[in-house]
């Protein structure tokens, strides 16, 4: 009778053990999906700030520019008459708003995909988490089967259980 006990706990052990495989596989199935998204959100955003400095550059252009115009409109001695420096300031002084504007929403949008990039990053660490705990409770429950020591099962379920608790906190983000 001593005998069926022992496999009853083994049996037991077995589908903990499954449980956990299944689960340490899927944490690190979507802890990479999450991290791979993480990085492509990083480029875009790098874009998003290249896109936006790039505005920042034509703009100030435009704006050294009127400055220039400006100045040589106290200039007697040219042979551009005011009207046309003030047109040509006027251009100027719309592509800088135009500029500014578009700055904006280049803004916005990068800091937007910052917040998707770091998002990611956090369920990533979660899973990577989960895949610690859950690798090393497989690990208690293959040690605990070779040695038949029930004592090493518990301690692998209970470790199991923190990895669980990390694998749905990958999903759900509750701490």
């Amino acid at each position: 009778m001593a005998e069926e006990k022992k496999e009853k706990w083994i049996t037991y052990l077995s589908f903990t053990t499954v449980i956990f495989a299944v689960c340490a596989t899927l944490s690190t199935f979507k802890g990479g999906g999450y991290s791979t998204k993480a990085l492509l959100s990083q480029s875009k955003a790098s874009d998003q700030w290249a896109f936006y400095q790039s505005k920042s550059i034509k703009s100030y252009l435009y704006d050294m520019q009127k400055e220039n115009l400006e100045l040589q409109m106290g200039n007697t001695a040219l042979n551009v008459s005011k009207e046309d420096l003030q047109k040509r300031i006027s251009v100027y002084e719309e592509k800088i708003k135009k500029y500014n504007d578009e700055k904006e929403k280049i803004k916005k949008d990068a800091e937007e995909i910052e917040k998707v990039r770091d998002d990611c990053k956090g369920h990533s660490e979660r899973f990577g988490l989960a895949v610690i705990f859950l690798q090393v409770s497989i690990l208690l429950s293959s040690i605990s089967a070779l040695t038949k020591k029930k004592m090493l099962w518990g301690l692998s379920v209970a470790v199991g259980i923190v990895g669980i608790v990390y694998f749905a906190n990958g999903f759900m983000v509750f701490f």
